[in-house]
């Protein structure tokens, strides 16, 4: 007589649980747990060995809900957009975030934690998120002094601020080298022989990394005796999608087109700079024989464009791996060195600079 085997759900899919390590073992669930998270006192080394075998052997992984119930602590940590909205699905897409958040992800994997990308508008949103969640801790990129931020820091948990110059002695922080940035790209051209030089960025507010660029740009101008003019500022609205944001990058370029004593342009992202050349060959001017142009980033855009774009590099990964450890230290409460670390730039030579004679 045959006798009907009906599998359960855990054998369908091949997840052993709490439950079944306790029963080939021949101990309880409690004991089970306490070897899991780590409480060796309270089990003698012999069961230790024994149920530490079945684990590996059966490549058990605690589930997250059942690690934060036992720790009392969420191993989930935010990444949370304020900059950009959820048009055209800004955030994720853009080129600096996609990168800045892989090197997150890939950080975060091997240390027993977990992200969650999210988008907000307000700090009530913020704070819905956080309570909902039960985020161990939040990263932020380009916040300012205002309403918002008092509302990460009345939230009470750990943070790392990125791209955000605010100046408070509690804040952790990565920074870039913006003004030097800007420096670095603004004197390339003016050693080339450029002496009308436009701004292009997105809309300037005080203390940004773009106002920190329009800094270095305004510096290598009284360097080479350049009066700063304040029509050469182009600001276009960015906070948008890629897709959009390219595209306002070429209106930008047909307009540059109609200035015909510009002959350089500095453009303080990759994709601005790329929606610029294509604006500007759009109008029939060529790059860099009519116009020479600088970016910022050093992306994959700029192999990708004709002619190939002359860049200041930084190392996005790196922003995202120092933000990181930053938190964890936070978490696991080791030191940390410094609460600030201020990441350098360098300018990286390609074809859309031309000398002049």
């Amino acid at each position: 007589m045959f006798k009907l085997f009906v599998p359960s759900w855990n054998w369908w899919f091949n997840v052993i649980t709490l439950k079944d390590i306790a029963k080939e073992a021949g101990v309880s669930i409690t004991t089970v747990s306490n070897v899991v998270h780590n409480k060796s006192k309270r089990v003698s080394p012999e069961l230790m060995e024994k149920i530490q075998g079945i684990i590996t052997r059966e490549n058990y992984t605690p589930s997250m809900a059942a690690r934060t119930l036992a720790n009392n602590a969420s191993p989930i940590i935010g990444i949370i957009n304020h900059l950009m909205t959820r048009r055209s699905g800004g955030f994720m897409a853009d080129p600096f975030h996609n990168t800045f958040i892989n090197s997150i992800e890939d950080y975060v994997s091997d240390k027993g934690y977990f992200i969650m990308v999210r988008t907000v508008e307000d700090s009530r949103e913020l704070r819905s998120v956080y309570q909902h969640w039960n985020l161990a801790g939040m990263i932020f990129t380009g916040l300012f002094y205002d309403e918002f931020f008092e509302s990460v820091r009345d939230i009470g948990v750990p943070y790392v601020l990125v791209d955000s110059y605010i100046d408070l002695p509690e804040v952790y922080s990565v920074e870039l080298e913006d003004e030097r940035g800007g420096y670095l790209a603004t004197r390339h051209l003016l050693e080339h022989g450029h002496r009308t030089i436009a701004f292009a960025s997105p809309l300037i507010s005080k203390n940004n990394v773009v106002d920190h660029r329009l800094d270095g740009y305004k510096r290598a101008l009284s360097e080479f005796d350049v009066p700063f003019d304040p029509a050469l500022v182009f600001e276009q609205d960015m906070s948008v999608g890629v897709g959009v944001r390219f595209g306002e990058g070429v209106r930008l370029g047909h307009r540059l087109s109609k200035y015909k004593d510009i002959s350089g342009i500095f453009a303080t992202a990759d994709i601005l700079a790329a929606g610029i050349m294509a604006g500007l060959r759009e109008r029939g001017v060529s790059i860099p024989e009519d116009k020479s142009i600088v970016g910022f980033d050093d992306n994959y855009l700029c192999e990708i464009t004709y002619p190939r774009l002359t860049t200041i590099y930084q190392d996005v990964g790196k922003k995202g791996i120092d933000a990181t450890r930053m938190m964890i230290s936070q978490l696991q409460g080791t030191p940390i060195r410094n609460r600030k670390v201020i990441l350098p730039v360098r300018l990286v030579k390609r074809d859309s600079v031309k000398k002049l004679s």
